[in-house]
């Protein structure tokens, strides 16, 4: 089980959209002394795999909805940490609908009414972390959730930040809300900064006023990112459950996002890992001597011409998915190196899939980056 010894905590936390623990985990990790006092989620498979890593009565399966301003001020939590569901908001989907979507309710109700009564009760978190998809950032949920923390006199940060900015090879650009309750304030903007921070501010002067995506190439030349190499599980290297199958590499392959070991980029992980193809991650090519377009270019001309087995044109590239421990340590779960992972171990229970684990963990955040938001809210 993932724990460390703390002395009394000084921050207790409600964890809001809790999934498999990516928040609690980065609360554990951060430098503050602190408790996950109690976690929130519908999803029975995730409040299993929580309970698996942070102990029994940790998590409650329930509509968040259904919460209430009383029940939740009994718990006397200084820190709201949430992630609430992106499908409305992401790119992905071509229908998301903001704040009118189904999937956004719980989430607004608990910002736009319970919050305000807890307020009233005087029992309201000092601090918030809102997560999110980037995207969020232009929704109608952005708008009611920044109105009504201003009109609560909450100080408030918005960040669009990726794990690669920290040197992790994976380009999940996410955007994050920051709140602290009056009198608190932020050192390095002033209380009604609108800007969208594309970093940690204080942390690179180079980035704070940046006007595109902070993951640009040529931005993280710069930036001392791992190969991707050193996250391999290298037991599974050459499992044949992971390699591509057949006819998705016949009618697919070419939409792949394809890197090598020594790559120091991945694309972002999604729910639909495995499922899906195009914006739902990187597969790997473990061969580093082939030439991956020219491959491909040999591929397509046998097959246009009626070869029935051009698709073995591309069995020397070994290209497989990520497996799912390999996903855990690019989110930061699992340690990379072979000593952070003798200390690191998450827990799967076995009745788990890997079809699941593939959705939990898209489904998830990146711990890395989580840590050097709440070091930065709470120191």
């Amino acid at each position: 089980m993932i724990d460390k010894a703390t002395p009394s905590p000084t921050i207790q936390a409600l964890e809001f959209y809790s999934g498999i623990g990516g928040l609690h985990l980065a609360l554990k990790r951060s430098n503050v002394n602190s408790t996950v006092v109690r976690a929130f989620d519908w999803d029975q498979t995730a409040c299993n795999v929580y309970e698996s890593n942070f102990g029994q009565n940790t998590v409650s399966k329930v509509d968040i909805a259904t919460l209430t301003p009383q029940y939740l001020s009994g718990f006397n939590a200084n820190l709201w940490l949430l992630s609430p569901a992106c499908q409305p908001y992401t790119v992905l989907n071509p229908n998301a609908k903001g704040a009118s979507d189904p999937r956004a309710q719980s989430f607004l109700r608990l910002i736009t009414q319970v919050l305000p009564e807890m307020r009233i009760m005087g029992s309201h978190p000092q601090y918030i972390l809102v997560e999110n998809v980037a995207g969020f950032e232009t929704s109608t949920t952005r708008t009611l959730l920044l109105s009504t923390l201003r009109s609560l006199n909450y100080a408030m940060q918005e960040l669009l930040l990726t794990p690669l900015q920290f040197g992790v090879p994976n380009s999940r650009l996410r955007y994050y809300l920051l709140a602290k309750g009056q009198p608190l304030k932020f050192a390095y903007a002033p209380r009604d900064d609108k800007r969208v921070w594309r970093c940690i501010p204080g942390r690179c002067d180079r980035c704070a006023n940046l006007k595109s995506p902070i993951d640009s190439q040529t931005f993280h030349e710069s930036i001392n990112i791992t190969e991707i190499k050193l996250y391999l599980d290298h037991d599974c290297l050459n499992e044949a459950r992971y390699y591509i199958p057949d006819k998705v590499l016949v009618k697919w392959g070419r939409l792949f996002d394809i890197v090598l070991p020594s790559s120091k980029r991945t694309c972002c992980f999604t729910r639909g890992y495995t499922q899906l193809v195009e914006r739902s991650g990187s597969i790997l090519q473990l061969n580093e001597e082939l030439d991956t377009t020219t491959t491909f270019n040999k591929f397509l001309s046998a097959h246009g011409n009626g070869d029935d087995n051009a698709v073995r044109i591309l069995d020397p590239l070994k290209l497989r998915y990520f497996t799912p421990t390999e996903l855990l340590r690019l989110f930061d779960f699992e340690g990379s190196s072979c000593c952070e992972r003798n200390e690191r171990s998450f827990i799967w229970p076995d009745t788990v899939t890997t079809k699941a684990k593939y959705r939990l963990i898209g489904n998830s955040v990146n711990v890395r980056v989580v840590v050097e938001l709440l070091n930065y809210l709470l120191g």
